[in-house]
């Protein structure tokens, strides 16, 4: 497979004025040229029909859909979404595309971090609703959202790029393949399972006790207000983390984590 270019193409910046103009043009245009599919082999990603809703590239070979979203800004904390009620839909209707998030510094013109949320990675708690636009805006009263990257767990996190450096395309494969189960899961499940998942990696030890993520009843409580049996949930994910390879039990009420390579 060819390996992926951090520089980003500058050839076209004559034609436009604007910084994110040739911003946009060169990120499209390196996106063209160096993304791949995590699910399959293709080592090539097609750019999906004009006026696509959300997705950007489609994969010949596995037909998954991807966007890309591009800034000159660290990934963290917040990342400037669309339309709240069309990312919820999304996620509850299990069509939200496979996101690449990419960070570029606008002097060098290189990629510095590209990461990879896969479809599944996306639980309603890491979508935040943002304030309506005010009367005098274009579009008054449309509310966006925020994604928030510290409430995807860290394996729906997937890096491509890191610190300026490509990961090897083999394992960014087998880290996509390790979170693929997420994908059999039920949307409204998949997003406990998700919430779950990010505390024990929150806890950022190898072994945990069941009264660890206890600690976090009330979070998880006031993520998802209609279930008055929190303990019975967790214990019930942390069942179905099990079965999915990320933990493993260690007898007493105690778990081994199944640690995230970067």
């Amino acid at each position: 497979m060819r390996g992926v270019e951090t520089a980003l193409p500058r050839d076209q910046f004559a034609r436009f004025k604007s910084k994110s103009q040739c911003a946009r043009i060169s990120t499209e245009a390196w996106a063209a040229a160096n993304l791949y599919c995590p699910n399959c082999d293709s080592v090539r990603l097609n750019s999906a029909r004009p006026n696509t809703p959300a997705v950007d590239y489609v994969c010949g070979a596995c037909d998954g859909p991807f966007q890309l979203k591009a800034q000159s800004r660290r990934l963290s904390g917040r990342i400037a979404d669309a339309a709240y009620s069309a990312m919820v839909r999304a996620i509850r209707e299990n069509c939200t595309p496979n996101l690449f998030l990419l960070h570029y510094e606008p002097v060098s013109w290189h990629v510095l971090e590209l990461i990879l949320i896969p479809s599944f990675g996306f639980p309603l708690s890491a979508i935040e609703k943002r304030p309506p636009l005010g009367p005098s805006a274009r579009r008054a009263g449309w509310v966006g959202c925020n994604i928030l990257l510290d409430a995807i767990p860290p394996d729906a996190r997937i890096g491509i790029i890191v610190r300026g450096k490509a990961v090897p395309p083999e394992v960014v494969r087998q880290r996509y393949a390790r979170a693929r189960p997420l994908a059999q899961l039920q949307p409204m499940q998949r997003g406990w399972t998700l919430d779950v998942l990010n505390v024990v990696r929150s806890l950022n030890r190898t072994r945990f006790s069941l009264r660890d993520v206890y600690a976090s009843e009330e979070h998880l409580s006031e993520l998802h207000p209609a279930n008055r049996h929190v303990r019975d949930k967790i214990r019930q994910q942390l069942q179905v983390l099990r079965e999915m390879g990320l933990l493993d039990f260690a007898g007493s009420g105690n778990y081994l984590v199944r640690r995230v390579k970067a």
